[in-house]
Order: structure tokens, then C-alpha cells, then sequence
């Protein structure tokens, strides 16, 4: 059924991939209901959405797919849904109903073949401003919840308290995740969220935990509580828009990197078409977009080659649903997770790097996308902003052979957004 034997691996060695994926990318049971709980949504339901959301995702990406490629919630998009959108003063029903629209529109132009065409049609600086401008986003939403940056009067933010106890204890997560990373361990991330925590308990800074097995949640609070015909009007637009680059370019960015780890090239249509049923599933269950993740890597590189490894990793985090309550007092320390949100946007940041810094036609738009995405708070402006800009800049330069048809699509659909929707 896996063609184990025909890809060159063994059970032994998916099943060890399965689980060190897991191990790897298991930190997202405990960060994403913690940001989205800033959305207002029930942190404990939230939890249970987060888990089936990569049980039903990695399942199927096992399953359909045959891939080692496990699926959960986005960072990024999370931060998008809770933060990104607090301007906008709408319902957390109505965000939800902003992630199902969104997965049904990758699922139609997945279908059609169309959601390559656009990838292809935005530049690679483009697409790796688009990276590191959200990792950014991510870097300064962890330093504002962990109290290193604090709000002020004078100017728009300044330093915290750096004497406190949360803020030392953040600072000690963050070198913690990055020494523990540079050491290549497993399940970096958790580990030093989970050792950050059990330090603030002994400092009287947290809580530890009450019981280890519990049974679920209850889901109902926020499964199938979607407000969908409320997203289909023109101010959505730009939330909707940003949703589908988001996703269309971590989901593609991911694939592509992970055959590159595995050094095998397989279609992409199966992986992208699973990607974009698990983002309609997570808006029906209550959570925020969800695809590939590049921790996959990690099993990968342990020689997982077929989906056997994510059937396993998907048993794993379906296991994990009776483990809640040994995990739930992080959920509420921002001291714990902040450091996370850091060291994510920290690598991240690295696809700076690949920006054409000698080519101002695609420097200006890129820059243009960090700088506005960061210094207004919002993910969407600085994508329209930027792919607006771009043929723009192609334009002005008398190279107008380079602007896909895709391109001006993008544009266009991002220049409604600054001409009719409402920015903020």
C-alpha cells in the first residue's frame, strides 16, 4: 500500500520518522489555541480543533498522498486570524468563516490547476518577502506577549521590564529553543517551552499541572459555528486574499522544500489537493488555516519516505488528545510560548537572504511588503501592497515582458482591496 520497499526505507525507519515529526512539530498543540484565544476562541475547544485538524490533515496526506508530510494549523495565518484581524472589529465566527471560504476556494482552484499558476506568477523575491515580513510579525507579536516590548506614549513601543520574572523567564525560553536547535534535538521547541514553564512553577510564576489524562473537550462551542455568509461581501476581500496567499505560498514553499529534502520529486496536485481539504475541515472544527509543515523535515531526514510516517504521526497527535491537561498550563504562560513565536519568525527571517537586492524592480515591492506588513500591524496590507506594486515597478522600468498575466491578476485583486474594501 506505501510502496515501502520501492521508495528504499523500511517500517522500522517510517515509524521513526512518524514519531520524530511529531516529537518536532508537537509545540503547535500548545501555541496555536494560546494565539487564537486572543480572537476570543475558547482555548479548550480550540486545543481539540488543533489536534483533529493535524489528525484529519497527516491522515490524509498518509493515506492519499503516500507522503511523510504531516499537516497542522499555520503560524502565520494563526497570528493573521487573531491579531491581524483586530482592526477589523469582526466575530471570531465570522473568522472562522473566512478560513472555510478560503479552503474552498484552494479547493476549487486546485481542482481546476489554477493555484499553481499563480504561484508561479509572483516572483521568488516576492515570495520570500512574503516569509520573512510574516516572520517579523511573528517576532514582534512574541516580544509584545512575552513583555519584552511594551506599549508607550511617546513613541509606539519601548522596552519592558527586563527585571520581571516573565520577561527574564521568556528571555531564558528563547536562548533555551535556539541552543537546543543548534544542538539539532528533537522537539526543540516543546522541550523549551515545557522546561520554561516547569521553571516559572518553581519561581511561583505558573502553575504545574493538575492531572495528565482527561478526556477531550467538548468541541460543539466552536465546531460548525462558522459565520459564512457574512464573509462573502466585498470588505472581506482582502482577508479572504490574504488567506489564500498565505496558505498558496507556505503550502507550495513546503512541498517544494521538503522534495528537495528528501530528494525525491513527486506530483504535487495529490499534496496540495489534501492541503486544501484541511483547510475547509479546520474552519468547520474551529481553527485557523492549516497545510504542509516544514518540521516534516525532520522525519524525513530520520529516512522517511511514504505515508506510513504520517499515518503514524497522525495516531500520535490523535493520542494526544487525552493528554491535554499535561499541557495546558502553557497555554496560558506567554512566558513559555512567546519564545516560540521568536525563534519561528527568527528562521523565518532567513529567506531575506534570497531577495534580489540588485534588481530595485523586485528590492522596492519586496521591501515594500516587510516594511508595511510590520509597521501597521497587518499581514494583508503589506501582501497587496507589495504585489500591487510589482508590476508597477516592472512597468516603470520598461520591462514589461516579465509581468505574467497571473501578476496582474494578483493586482488587481489587491488594488480592489485599497480602492473599495476597507484597509486598515
Amino acid at each position: 500500500m506505501f510502496q515501502i520497499r520501492e521508495r528504499g526505507s523500511t517500517v522500522r525507519t517510517e515509524v521513526v520518522g512518524g514519531i520524530t515529526t511529531f516529537v518536532s512539530m508537537a509545540y503547535i498543540i500548545v501555541v496555536n489555541p494560546a494565539i487564537l484565544a486572543a480572537a476570543k476562541i475558547p482555548i479548550g475547544p480550540s486545543t481539540v480543533a488543533t489536534i483533529l485538524t493535524a489528525v484529519f490533515g497527516t491522515l490524509l496526506m498518509g493515506l492519499y498522498a503516500n507522503r511523510p508530510i504531516a499537516v497542522a494549523p499555520y503560524m502565520g495565518e494563526n497570528a493573521f486570524i487573531a491579531f491581524g484581524l483586530a482592526a477589523f472589529g469582526i466575530t471570531w465566527q465570522q473568522r472562522l468563516g473566512a478560513v472555510f471560504v478560503s479552503g474552498v476556494i484552494f479547493l476549487v482552484i486546485t481542482l481546476f490547476g489554477v493555484r499553481r499558476w499563480l504561484a508561479d506568477a509572483v516572483s521568488p523575491s516576492m515570495k520570500h518577502s512574503f516569509a520573512a515580513g510574516i516572520g517579523l510579525f511573528l517576532t514582534f507579536i512574541g516580544l509584545f506577549e512575552a513583555g519584552i516590548v511594551k506599549p508607550a506614549q511617546a513613541v509606539p513601543v519601548q522596552l519592558g521590564d527586563v527585571r520581571s520574572a516573565p520577561v527574564l523567564l521568556a528571555l531564558f525560553g528563547f536562548v533555551l529553543i535556539g541552543a537546543l536547535l543548534y544542538r539539532r534535538i528533537p522537539g526543540a521547541i516543546l522541550i523549551g517551552i515545557a522546561v520554561t514553564a516547569l521553571l516559572g512553577a518553581f519561581f511561583g510564576a505558573g502553575e504545574l499541572p493538575k492531572s495528565v489524562i482527561a478526556l477531550p473537550y467538548d468541541l460543539s462551542p466552536i465546531a460548525l459555528q462558522l459565520d459564512v455568509v457574512s464573509v462573502l461581501r466585498l470588505s472581506f476581500l482582502p482577508i479572504l486574499l490574504t488567506l489564500f496567499l498565505m496558505s498558496l505560498f507556505d503550502t507550495l514553499g513546503t512541498l517544494l522544500a521538503l522534495d528537495s529534502v528528501s530528494e525525491q520529486k513527486g506530483d504535487l496536485q495529490k499534496p496540495m489537493l489534501v492541503d486544501a481539504l484541511a483547510c475547509v475541515f479546520s474552519g468547520l472544527v474551529g481553527t485557523s488555516t492549516s497545510g504542509a509543515y516544514i518540521e516534516s523535515s525532520t522525519g524525513i531526514r530520520e529516512g522517511a519516505r511514504t505515508g506510513l510516517a504520517s499515518v503514524v504521526t497522525a495516531a500520535l497527535f490523535a493520542l494526544s488528545l487525552f493528554f491535554i491537561p499535561l499541557l495546558e498550563p502553557m497555554q496560558s504562560l506567554q512566558y513559555a510560548y512567546a519564545p516560540a513565536l521568536m525563534i519561528v519568525g527568527m528562521l523565518m527571517l532567513s529567506a531575506v537572504a534570497k531577495i534580489d537586492f540588485d534588481d530595485l524592480t523586485e528590492l522596492v515591492p519586496a521591501f515594500t511588503t516587510v516594511i508595511v506588513m510590520v509597521f501597521t500591524f497587518n499581514i494583508a496590507n503589506g501582501l497587496t501592497a507589495g504585489l500591487v506594486l510589482y508590476p508597477v515597478m516592472k512597468l516603470l522600468a520598461g520591462r514589461a515582458r516579465e509581468i505574467r498575466a497571473g501578476t496582474l491578476v494578483l493586482a488587481a485583486l489587491c488594488g480592489l482591496y485599497y480602492a473599495f474594501g476597507i484597509p486598515h
